[in-house]
């Protein structure tokens, strides 16, 4: 596990709700327990503070980090879709955006992993296509600095909507990564009797490796989805797990959050 997303996963999914902010003490050892590095962690840090994503803080004279109102919303954003129960309904519309480029090679590589984030598919050069309007789109594109123009209204297209998403994704292998995330979880009876410190590791690497699917998976609505997707099956499962670890890592975190705070 990277440690840019050890920090990041801490902030989205436990400091969220205890005020956004941690000193670096408690974050090095939280990220410890998955395996990240002191050092690593420390630059980790760094490198999302100069990015707008933290900010330094001092709290009854202890040396910390906070979460920017940037990281906020985009934390609570990804927070929501993480532990959503079903897809957003939709109304039938798609909302297509063209992002320029500028012909700039790592701009492209970047705007694609925005737009994918946000939900997006590939619809030819320069085109994305998304079965509803982000509301992080204009917020996550301006720092790329590049023009876009987006159309939903009543577009509809040629063609009906599985066979337009069937060719914008590739739904079997979304479908098989969801198959083979399903295999790999544990009965949430079995991870109920974990101790505090081995359900924080253990929901810490659930929650990272469903938030893969951010990038991969589009939320896409029933109507336009294979029978018997595999993804809503996933997704109850990681669900019924990380709600099996929930208390016992959340112990832990408040126990190292305690003691480092005498």
């Amino acid at each position: 596990m990277h440690a840019r997303s050890a920090v990041v996963d801490l902030f989205g999914d436990h400091l969220r709700r205890r005020g956004w902010w941690a000193p670096v003490s408690a974050i090095v050892t939280l990220t410890g327990t998955v395996e990240v590095g002191g050092p690593a962690t420390r630059t980790a840090i760094s490198r999302l503070a100069a990015q707008g994503w933290l900010e330094p803080r001092t709290d009854s004279g202890q040396r910390g980090y906070a979460a920017t109102a940037r990281a906020q919303d985009r934390w609570h954003r990804a927070h929501d879709r993480i532990y959503a129960l079903t897809a957003p309904p939709w109304d039938g519309r798609w909302h297509v955006v063209h992002v320029d480029t500028g012909g700039d090679r790592r701009r492209r590589e970047q705007v694609a992993t925005t737009m994918a984030y946000l939900g997006y598919g590939r619809l030819g050069v320069g085109g994305w296509v998304s079965p509803r309007p982000s509301p992080e789109l204009a917020s996550s594109l301006r720092p790329l600095g590049v023009g876009w123009v987006a159309v939903h209204g009543d577009l509809q297209p040629a063609q009906d909507g599985a066979r337009l998403a069937g060719r914008v994704w590739d739904l079997a292998d979304i479908a098989t990564a969801h198959r083979r995330f399903e295999q790999g979880l544990p009965h949430p009876d079995q991870v109920a009797r974990s101790g505090p410190e081995e359900s924080y590791r253990d929901r810490t690497l659930l929650v990272h490796e469903w938030r893969r699917f951010l990038f991969r998976d589009p939320e896409l609505p029933p109507e336009v989805l294979p029978h018997d997707w595999p993804g809503h099956r996933a997704r109850m499962r990681f669900l019924e797990v990380a709600r099996a670890l929930a208390p016992a890592a959340d112990r832990y975190v408040d126990e190292v959050l305690a003691a480092t705070s005498r």
